[in-house]
């Protein structure tokens, strides 16, 4: 992950590791944010998986692109196109005319938006470890696990949503994190996480829906069931009052759209990062049932998010068959120990799934 793509060449990766302990093989996907609708290790994984140890059987189908038209072709066909259909001229034309409304509406409309983007841009993140100037592109990743029936019984037992609860546990990982490099920690430290969140249409055309938030974690809080009602409350609240627009907006208005979880919090206005949150922390649900590659089944997943700019950490977490795997992507001086936090993220999920089990 530390070698960019070679733009010489399609614009993915894959790499096939094999010899891991028993008997495992692994499969390491790379695709420039260029190419991603989705996930890209799903996105990728939609060719290569399969929903049961049979194979599909693909039928060959030989594809020959035309040749490319030439730039006088391409005018002759467009002024073919307008004798032959003069009322679809005139048609444009009105649309155009009714977009440039539809457009005016949009920027008035917006502006209860960028009000709210600037106020949270007017609130910097709190300073701490994780934003630092990033000058090598050698990375560390380490991995956490958890179970999601477990997230789903503190989620029953304490309130808020599954997404609550990993940002709950990752902000009691994050205490002890700074705790163990002796930074200063008071009961109002937090960091700020931006976490987009991805909502999937029932129509499987109709796209991703995007909302991101910013969220400030209660790393300071010593309980963890009254951090997760913090988090609970947060999330709550920006929901119920519309600020959630204002990450969105900041990406947009640095001229970034990005069409998905992972690639929100890769493309994330890098410019503004520093000022504006500590860490990436993207949660994408994956598929619930098992998948095979070539009869294989695939164990475990883990997303690899890019680091944005002045950032040392970003955070993945995709859920699979069961489980819940956290990537963590981090700069191979600021986060030395990534390894220990990940350590960290588990012992996390471990207490709080004590208080469930202790209610």
């Amino acid at each position: 992950m530390s070698r960019p793509l070679d733009h010489s060449r399609p614009l993915w990766e894959i790499y096939l590791v094999e010899g891991l302990a028993k008997n495992q093989t692994a499969v390491i996907t790379k695709t420039h944010q260029a190419m991603i609708d989705g996930i890209a290790s799903l996105e990728i994984g939609q060719v290569m998986l399969d929903v049961s140890p049979s194979p599909r059987t693909n039928v060959e189908n030989l594809w020959m692109p035309q040749p490319e038209p030439s730039s006088l072709q391409l005018v002759a066909d467009a002024v073919t196109d307008i004798v032959q259909r003069p009322g679809e001229l005139v048609e444009n034309v009105r649309s155009a005319a009714l977009d440039t409304v539809a457009t005016v509406e949009k920027v008035f409309n917006a502006f209860g938006v960028l009000a709210s983007a600037v106020r949270t841009a007017a609130t910097p993140a709190p300073g701490t470890p994780l934003n630092v100037r990033i000058t090598s592109p050698q990375r560390r990743f380490a991995v956490a696990r958890a179970q999601l029936d477990d997230l789903r019984a503190i989620r029953k037992t304490h309130g808020g949503t599954v997404n609550d609860v990993v940002l709950a546990a990752l902000s009691g990982a994050m205490r002890n994190w700074l705790l163990s490099r002796g930074e200063n920690v008071t009961g109002s430290t937090t960091i700020r996480a931006m976490a987009p969140l991805s909502v999937r249409d029932a129509d499987p055309d109709s796209g991703n829906n995007v909302s991101a938030y910013l969220v400030d974690l209660p790393v300071g809080e010593p309980n963890p069931v009254v951090r997760l009602h913090h988090v609970s409350h947060a999330m709550r609240a920006h929901q119920e009052s519309g600020q959630s627009v204002a990450a969105d907006a900041l990406v947009k208005v640095s001229g970034f759209a990005p069409p998905t979880l992972h690639a929100l919090g890769a493309r994330a206005a890098s410019s503004f990062s520093r000022r504006l949150f500590n860490v990436i922390v993207t949660n994408v649900p994956g598929p619930q049932v098992p998948l095979y590659a070539a009869g294989a089944r695939m164990t475990e997943i883990f997303p690899v998010v890019p680091l944005a700019k002045n950032q040392a950490l970003a955070i993945g977490v995709t859920s699979y068959d069961g489980g819940v795997y956290f990537g963590l992507n981090g700069d191979r001086d600021a986060m030395s120990d990534v390894d220990v936090l990940a350590t960290m993220v588990e012992e996390s999920v471990e207490e709080l799934m004590g208080t469930a089990s202790a209610s």
